[in-house]
């Protein structure tokens, strides 16, 4: 049974990418965003609770996220959630909804998300790399069983090669319109 799989290769790359996605979904740009709220959890019921089986999240205005509590008793526990969360946003609380202005970011902290940005992909293409790694091993390992030719591996070497380098391609897109939305004004 030969070791090499391309499907789970090219899942586990796919993995890399999305991971990134959600990871630079967290960092924060000029813009509302929803996801910004994501990694958040509240203490309620005794318990750690993500802040979206709480309350309901949603940016009505390209600079305001409004956080609805489900819960009256939680909005003091949800507001400092957010407080404690090190955002940088200040918690407006009016009712059962909670507003979270969203302010202008200095170019200092652009840089510092920029580099932040590049950190994540950083990761993302050594995880990348890490499962070409793998490919190349299982086609060792199946030529060497004789369960693959010379030949055939040299093919399955450059599609390995090729999944690689369009993942890395696909991370440093992903990273450019980050960076584009992180930068501009």
């Amino acid at each position: 049974m030969p070791a090499y799989d391309k499907a789970d290769l090219q899942r586990r790359m796919h993995g890399a990418v999305e991971a990134l996605k959600h990871d630079l979904g967290g960092l924060r740009t000029g813009r509302a965003s929803t996801a910004l709220l994501d990694p958040i959890t509240v203490d309620v019921y005794g318990a750690n609770m993500p802040l979206n089986q709480v309350a309901t999240v949603s940016a009505p205005e390209p600079r305001l996220l409004s956080v609805q509590v489900w819960d009256r008793s939680n909005i003091g526990a949800v507001e400092k959630a957010i407080r404690n969360a090190g955002l940088g946003i200040n918690p407006v609380t009016d009712g059962p909804n909670i507003r979270l202005p969203i302010p202008d970011l200095t170019e200092e902290r652009r840089k510092e998300l920029a580099k932040l940005a590049h950190q994540y992909a950083e990761k993302a293409k050594i995880a990348v790399r890490n499962v070409r790694r793998d490919g190349m091993d299982a086609l060792k390992a199946d030529e060497k069983k004789k369960d693959i030719s010379e030949d055939e591996h040299k093919r399955l070497d450059a599609e390995v090669q090729k999944l690689t380098d369009e993942a890395i391609k696909e991370i440093d897109d992903v990273l450019a319109a980050k960076d584009k939305e992180i930068l501009q004004r």
